[in-house]
């Protein structure tokens, strides 16, 4: 059964597009047909990220207002032949964007994939909620610092009442993307950590994907980092999340936990 999930946040620049990409590239290379949707109208990038910028003809708001049909719109990746990305448009504005328009593009979607991973724009305004709207569930994606995490909390409040599964009374599934993160910093006290973030969103936690140069990398060259490097610790982050996200029990090792175990270690050897 097709899954519909918003990567979504209450700012800007924290990782959705890239989270979008990553995890939809994962999804997909375990043979899941996967389709990534851009809801950012006027500011799109997912088509930039995953490398195909210069392949977009019709986009979101082309197959809601009935200018063009799905399969005209989708992009399949050239990598991964179970991805697909639907882009945004780039020079209409957010209302070109109805409820009912996105209605009638999720459920087709609904018929042909088996995710639908929804990116949502920075913020609470109309392509915000449209992108939530009829999720299934939800990928928050938090960096650790106050601003990002107080911005989250307000998004989780959206999801628990603006969405379709919320008017029925339905639970909605909300899962703690934490990007962006260095122990080190972190226990410095320069970020907030691990439990900082949980205690204060009081949210399921899908995976930590460390600082890395390999997701501006990524980004820049058009290759999900699920894709290019996948000896990369943000990699293997979300290529781990993606498992969790389909219910394989990965476990998770916090990054701190790792670098105490191995201080642990070596605290040993020397005595």
């Amino acid at each position: 059964m097709a899954k519909v999930v918003v990567v979504t946040s209450g700012k800007g620049g924290v990782g959705k597009t890239t989270t979008t990409a990553a995890l939809g590239a994962a999804l997909a290379q375990t043979g899941d047909k996967v389709a990534v949707v851009d809801f950012d109208v006027g500011l799109r990038n997912l088509d930039l990220v995953m490398g195909a910028e210069r392949r977009v003809v019709f986009d979101l708001i082309n197959v809601a207002r009935g200018e063009a049909n799905l399969s005209q719109a989708l992009i399949r990746d050239r990598r991964v032949d179970s991805l697909y990305l639907l882009a945004a448009s780039q020079t209409r504005d957010k209302d070109a964007l109805t409820e009912e328009g996105v209605a009638a593009v999720i459920l087709q979607l609904r018929e042909r994939f088996d995710w639908i991973i929804c990116d949502s724009p920075a913020g609470i305004e109309r392509g915000a909620t449209l992108a939530m709207r009829f999720a299934d569930l939800a990928i928050v994606v938090t960096n650790p610092e106050v601003s990002s995490v107080r911005d989250s909390d307000r998004i989780i409040g959206l999801l628990d009442s603006k969405t379709v599964k919320a008017e029925r009374g339905e639970r909605m599934e909300k899962f703690l993307l934490l990007t962006r993160y260095d122990a080190a910093r972190a226990a410095r006290g320069d970020m907030l950590s691990v439990e900082d973030v949980l205690d204060i969103l009081s949210i399921p936690l899908l995976g930590i994907v460390p600082e890395s140069r390999d997701v501006l990398r990524a980004s820049n060259i058009g290759a999900p980092v699920s894709i290019g490097n996948l000896a990369s610790p943000a990699a293997i982050a979300y290529i781990d999340a993606a498992r969790r996200l389909g219910g394989v029990p990965v476990p998770l090792v916090r990054p701190e936990e790792r670098k105490s175990l191995f201080g642990r270690f070596f605290t040993r050897r020397a005595a």
